[in-house]
């Protein structure tokens, strides 16, 4: 390691994951917890995925994209932590320049995609409670393929030029990554040149995604909430609202994590970085475990099925 601190090259071939600096005594007993989340999560949106196909009555938006919201997370997960439980485990800190860049394309990508898969909820839930009797002709099977397709498609062209620009970029301090995956700012750091287009091309995603999706997601809200109001019984608006719940909580526990794990990935400093690793973590592993949880004990549907399933 001290050999790739000091050596000059312009393309590396490989990298040092560096993993948990100042923790590295106790990655074994951090990756504990870890592990035991990421099977939850694996276990827990594989059955969800099972449930929807099988039970014909959830052919519906709200499932179809929910199951989107589930391959998503399986891909955001599998991507870092098979990697990092190696580095804890096994010590195996190097990772190669091409597979790093995918890494990091698959990340940041799919991180994008679930953006957009709670801005089509969303839009699901505007659907159906300010115009429910029109909710199954605009959100038709054909129309909920165009809307998944659109996410697919905004998140692998706004995230493709990551990998290419950091490609181009001459690395002539440090292979070292201090982190336990590919991040794309804690890479792009690594360059010995002026990185601002990586830089700032990455703030736009993070203001074009984050930004448009989250004032989409308030303004159907906001709409949704005068529909709420606007019943007649207290008890119509509690189980009207009660549709939405398991909505705001993923979406709550997904942006707050993304907002403050890019801050400080932009303006922390050394001091804050154990913090900027750990929230990462929270960013990548928390949304995968609680989705399928927080879907389930909330739609009624779903859970009566997943608890007929497993009496069978």
């Amino acid at each position: 390691m001290s050999d790739s601190n000091t050596t000059n090259f312009t393309n590396p071939s490989t990298f040092i994951l560096l993993g948990i600096p100042d923790l590295q005594m106790a990655q074994v007993w951090i990756s504990i917890p870890f592990c035991t989340m990421y099977a939850i999560a694996i276990l827990g949106n594989f059955i969800i995925l099972f449930i929807v196909k099988r039970e014909t009555s959830l052919h519906e938006p709200m499932y179809y994209f929910l199951c989107m919201l589930a391959i998503t997370d399986l891909v955001l997960s599998t991507s870092t932590l098979p990697k990092m439980l190696s580095i804890f485990w096994f010590n195996s800190r190097e990772i190669n320049f091409s597979a790093c860049l995918t890494q990091m394309y698959f990340i940041h990508c799919f991180s994008v995609m679930e953006s957009g898969i709670f801005v089509a909820m969303a839009w699901d839930r505007y659907v159906a409670i300010c115009d429910p009797l029109r909710h199954s002709i605009i959100l038709t099977n054909p129309m909920v393929a165009k809307i998944i397709l659109a996410v697919v498609l905004r998140g692998s062209m706004l995230v493709l030029p990551y990998p290419f620009l950091v490609r181009q970029w001459p690395y002539c301090r440090t292979n070292i990554i201090p982190h336990t995956y590919c991040e794309h700012i804690a890479v792009v750091k690594l360059a010995c040149t002026n990185i601002r287009i990586s830089s700032y091309y990455g703030l736009f995603v993070a203001f074009l995604v984050t930004g448009l999706d989250v004032f989409f997601i308030a303004v159907s809200y906001i709409q949704i909430l005068r529909a709420i109001f606007s019943l007649p019984t207290k008890d119509a608006r509690l189980k009207t609202f009660g549709t939405c719940i398991s909505h705001l909580c993923v979406v709550l526990l997904f942006y707050t994590s993304e907002i403050g794990l890019s801050v400080i990935h932009r303006f922390g400093n050394s001091s804050t970085h154990v913090l900027q690793i750990l929230l990462g973590y929270v960013y990548l592993l928390v949304p995968p475990l609680m989705n399928p949880v927080v879907y389930s004990m909330k739609s009624k549907q779903l859970r009566l099925r997943i608890i007929r399933l497993f009496i069978k």
